[in-house]
């Protein structure tokens, strides 16, 4: 049969001890091992989905960014728009347009039905003089008549009322002279 090992003396049993026996040790190492790996992957995948959220959201945050920009600038240029219409100068040129004339003094009425103040009828002035363009020779050779001159039949435009007429005028519309046409510019 085979002697027992002898014991190991000096150096060799220094570097026994030293080195790990192959026993039950590595058994309980996988575990840790396994544990410490599985940490530092789930994090490494927490922290990809972190930073891909945050871009996402970083993303989102220009163009909603971009998107403001352009509504401020839209509501700037709709407010110039308004500005800009808003102007006494503007108001009134629009409503000469229109046909409309400043109104002439107000009346009010009381509570009991008694009227205060003296109303008046709301007249046009008289139209600044102005140059009338002088007609091409091909625009007045075939050219329909001007629905603003002759009125919606095509008739000549309405006779002034009678003096029995204008007590009248105040409960119907004035069917005066037409506003003066526009040019063909604007």
């Amino acid at each position: 049969m085979s002697k027992p090992a002898a014991p190991l003396k000096g150096r060799a049993a220094r570097l026994a001890r030293l080195m790990p026996s192959t026993g039950p040790s590595t058994a309980a190492r996988t575990p840790f091992v396994l544990l410490v790996v599985l940490l530092l992957g789930g994090g490494l995948i927490t922290l990809l989905l972190l930073n891909s959220a945050l871009n996402e959201g970083s993303f989102r945050l220009s163009e909603l960014k971009r998107e403001t920009t352009e509504l401020t600038d839209e509501q700037q240029a709709l407010q110039r728009d308004v500005d800009s219409r808003s102007q006494p100068d503007a108001l009134e040129r629009r409503a000469r347009e229109l046909g409309m004339v400043p109104g002439g003094s107000p009346a009010f009425l009381d509570p009991d039905g008694t009227v205060r103040g003296n109303p008046t009828e709301a007249t046009a002035p008289p139209p600044s003089p102005s140059p009338n363009p002088t007609p091409s020779p091909r625009a007045s050779a075939g050219a329909a008549p001007d629905p603003d001159v002759t009125g919606a039949s095509g008739s000549a435009p309405v006779a002034e009322p009678d003096s029995a007429a204008e007590s009248d005028s105040a409960t119907a519309p004035a069917a005066e002279s037409p506003p003066p046409p526009m040019s063909p510019g604007r």
